[in-house]
């Protein structure tokens, strides 16, 4: 019990990876659907600061805060769980509470997924635009457009 108690003040100051990336996942479906923390608050009864904690990892959202959110974005519960970094989905769960040792290791790919180039608002807000693009034939246009501009040897990576 002693052990427990120890980790906890730990867990307490760090969100878990798996909260973050749930959270990143209903920011990035929000974001893209164009929706607003407050709006997305009010459509489930909470404060945008609610929505704020859930996108940052700060709280854990419950099965069924989630199941309400997925209803709201209009996407699968397994959505959020979509694109977990190679090894999370696998691992076991041992130690205290289902708490694995040694976990701060495997953080790492969390804290580097949140900030990727698809989370970010520039990204979100041109798939939005491109999206409203009504004609097929002009979307296409564009698209060919932007994969001529961009250089064969760039990664995403760069900035």
């Amino acid at each position: 019990m002693a052990e427990e108690n120890a980790d906890r003040p730990e867990r307490e100051s760090r969100p878990s990876p798996i909260d973050i990336h749930v959270g990143s996942r209903v920011r990035l479906r929000r974001t893209l659907l164009g929706m607003s923390q407050e709006r997305l608050g009010d459509a489930l009864g909470l404060t945008f600061q609610q929505v704020q904690k859930y996108e940052r990892g700060v709280n854990r959202v419950g099965a069924s805060r989630l199941f309400d959110i997925s209803r709201v974005l209009d996407v699968p519960i397994s959505y959020f769980f979509d694109d977990m970094p190679e090894g999370m989905s696998e691992s076991p769960v041992s130690g205290p509470r289902g708490r694995m040792h040694g976990f701060a290791e495997a953080q790492e790919p969390f804290a580097a997924g949140v900030d990727d180039h698809l989370t970010k608002r520039e990204t979100l807000e041109l798939v939005r635009a491109y999206y409203r693009i009504t004609d097929p034939a002009m979307r296409k246009r564009m698209f060919d457009l932007m994969k001529s501009l961009a250089s064969p040897e760039a990664t995403l990576e760069t900035n």
